[in-house]
């Protein structure tokens, strides 16, 4: 298949909520790939941004904030058996709109997990139910009560979502290079088998953003290559990691969620505040932010393996984030204002002069150290393989289109999370919307260039600790 073909038909109607940058970035391709005519859409969104463009394709355009009062009185009518509710919004709680979906037979895809509006920064909420790990909880539970059903995909945007994809195609990869069997991957144990076999003991999403344009970061303003408001969000989360099984320090502002699997642990700090060293082919080491993201918990406990209730394997799994250059700039000063977000936004992406996104996974501890593989997407190659995008969304909504396409093929999958669902399709919708695919082994660990300047406590028999991640 080539990046016109057609991977699936749809003959119901495809309800977008929201028409931010990702929104926007998304809709051509849908065109692109889907078998669908512009009456078959309707976009519902909080505010006007976008609305050319939806008009340019003849789509119908609804301005509309849902809440908890009115969501159900606006899209009850408009969902059924042949819909396809696509989320794509901001402050509207993700657990509501899937209970809505069973009970009306839709299919339901999202990119992450959100709460209704100041779900984030609720201050009568202890900081483990402000975390993603709780929100997944929520619809885990729900999952349990409401088996089978209409497929719902839950966070397949790039991280989460193509990330556990990147994971996978990774094992898959060190597998061959070092001529071990992968066996069967057919379910969660035989990838977590994979990987303990491997020794893989720390897995990092590990993203550098180096998209810039000519008008740089001005005070009291925030800038992002994606939703500015959705990154606040996770900002202001608290840090969270999948809790691997090799690690033999605890950190001291750490905790354990109550009444949980265990998988994940969170810090009592903003992920925005937290630092983690980590690596990519292009930027090299580097001090990325441990921002709290779904695919931290999920990728750590689908390759958990058990006897008897009894956790014998994990890695510990954890996102390192550095943004764009102003995105960073912004991040400063939101922590300078105790988190109190600026007054102005501004996404960037027709104004973008240079840049790279490089998004990938990084894998470490087995035989040969480390190995990176992922995305390296240019502004100019996205430019010229989709309009409405730069670098960062394109990842983000060809990995949508995957799991829109997955969904269509598997109707009835009931509430899946991307470790859930075909890889290989993914990777191959993906593929001609991720730049440069590339992978990449390194003797990088966290403890290179340590200890030059100032002594420090650190365990180098095992580089692998948690221990030996700066945490500020």
């Amino acid at each position: 298949m080539n990046s016109e073909s057609k991977y699936a038909s749809f003959s119901g109607h495809l309800v977008m909520l929201g028409f931010g940058s990702i929104g926007q970035a998304l809709l051509p391709l849908l065109f692109r790939h889907l078998d669908i005519r512009a009456e078959q859409i309707k976009i519902i969104s909080a505010d006007q941004q976008g609305e050319a463009i939806a008009r340019q394709f003849s789509v119908n355009f609804q301005q509309q904030t849902l809440t908890q009062n009115n969501f159900q009185s606006a899209l009850a009518p408009l969902l059924g058996k042949d819909v396809f509710l696509l989320n794509l919004s901001v402050d509207v709680s993700s657990l509501a709109l899937l209970e809505l979906c069973c009970s009306c037979g839709a299919l339901y895809l999202d990119t992450c997990i959100e709460p209704w509006a100041g779900g984030y920064s609720n201050k009568l909420k202890s900081a483990s139910q402000r975390s993603n790990y709780a929100l997944r909880e929520e619809v885990l539970a729900f999952r349990r009560n409401h088996p089978g059903g209409p497929t719902a995909v839950v966070t397949q945007g790039a991280n989460p979502g193509l990330a556990s994809a990147f994971v996978k195609q990774a094992l898959i990869n060190i597998a061959t290079d070092t001529n071990v069997l992968p066996g069967n991957s057919e379910c969660a144990i035989d990838w977590a088998a994979l990987a303990q076999q491997l020794g893989i003991k720390v897995i990092h999403i590990a993203e550098r953003d180096t998209q810039s344009t000519r008008q740089r970061k001005q005070r009291n303003e925030f800038v992002n290559t994606w939703s500015v408001s959705g990154f606040i969000s996770e900002a202001i989360q608290p840090a969270e990691l999948g809790w691997g099984t090799h690690e033999r320090y605890f950190p001291d502002d750490a905790a354990h969620h109550p009444d949980s699997c265990a998988a994940s642990i969170y810090l009592n700090q903003p992920g925005a505040a937290t630092r983690v060293r980590s690596w990519t082919p292009l930027e090299g080491s580097y001090h990325g932010f441990l921002i709290s993201h779904g695919e931290s918990i999920s990728i750590a406990d689908h390759l958990t393996l058990k006897k008897d209730e009894q956790v014998l394997y994990r890695p510990t799994v954890n996102y390192a984030y550095y943004p764009c250059d102003d995105a960073v700039l912004s991040l400063h000063e939101i922590a300078g204002k105790n988190w109190r977000a600026q007054d102005c936004k501004r996404i960037i992406r027709d104004d973008i002069t240079e840049g790279t996104d490089e998004l990938g996974v990084l894998l470490m501890g087995h035989s040969k150290n480390a190995y990176w593989y992922g995305s390296r997407l240019s502004i100019q190659q996205a430019r010229q393989l989709l309009p409405y995008n730069n670098a960062t969304s394109l990842q983000v909504v060809a990995s949508v289109m995957a799991g829109i396409v997955w969904s269509l093929r598997n109707p009835d999958a009931g509430i899946v999370e991307p470790d859930d669902i075909d890889y290989e399709l993914v990777m191959e919708i993906t593929r001609p919307y991720l730049g440069d695919m590339v992978g990449i082994y390194s003797d990088w660990t966290p403890l290179n260039d340590r200890e030059e300047l100032f002594s420090e406590d650190v365990d180098r028999k095992d580089p692998w600790q948690f221990k030996n991640f700066r945490v500020t």
